[in-house]
């Protein structure tokens, strides 16, 4: 079993970068592997709405999106990190992630899904809403903590001190790993839910 982690920051040591390795240390003691990937400080462009992806099957523009749709193919679980910009992500990883989902395919159903966000005070409920959309929009159960999924700091290396940040990292990875063990257990005695055809409606048919 293996979870692919996201830091949208643009920093790679920062309190993003903490609320993860907290998360990551509970994984490892449940048993279930990581892979980490820094995309905060990359250069990726925003969806264009061309639909050549539904024809490839991979986003037009061939750089970190389709790298990582690859890993998270293969993932049972996916995180998403990012620092509050506005009470919003970091646009770097909101690119990312509307052609990540939009572009790939594949099955997300059951996948379990957990935003992490990152504040010196305010704007955390609104962006953990922002990313708990994807999730949901695809079938994807969303793991829960002991509180909204966030941490606090200003300066690199704040978040070390929020006690309850932490504690709520770590409780969401041990709900996390125990939703993916129990999604396992299911899917091999019951399969996963039946699906029906889609059928799409817009506002003028």
């Amino acid at each position: 079993m293996n979870v692919l982690m996201i830091n949208g920051s643009p920093h790679s040591n920062g309190n993003t970068s903490i609320a993860l390795e907290e998360m990551r240390k509970i994984f490892q003691e449940e048993g279930i592997e990581t892979t980490l990937l820094h995309v905060g400080n990359k250069d990726i462009r925003g969806c264009i709405g061309c639909g050549t992806c539904f024809k490839k099957g991979k986003c037009v523009f061939d750089d970190e999106v389709n790298k990582i749709a690859q890993i998270f193919e293969k993932s049972d679980g996916l995180v998403l990190a990012s620092p509050v910009y506005y009470a919003s992500a970091n646009g770097t990883l909101i690119s990312l992630l509307d052609r990540l989902f939009y572009s790939t395919g594949f099955d997300k159903t059951m996948k379990v899904g957990a935003s992490v966000v990152v504040a010196r005070r305010g704007g955390c409920s609104a962006t953990f809403d922002e990313l708990n959309k994807y999730f949901t929009i695809s079938g994807m159960p969303v793991a829960s903590s002991q509180y909204w999924n966030c941490i606090h700091g200003l300066k690199a290396g704040d978040a070390s001190q929020d006690a309850e940040g932490l504690q709520t990292m770590r409780t969401l990875a041990r709900n996390m790993s125990f939703l993916i063990k129990s999604i396992a257990l299911g899917k091999e005695k019951f399969g996963l839910p039946k699906k029906e055809e889609w059928q799409p409606t817009h506002f003028i048919r």
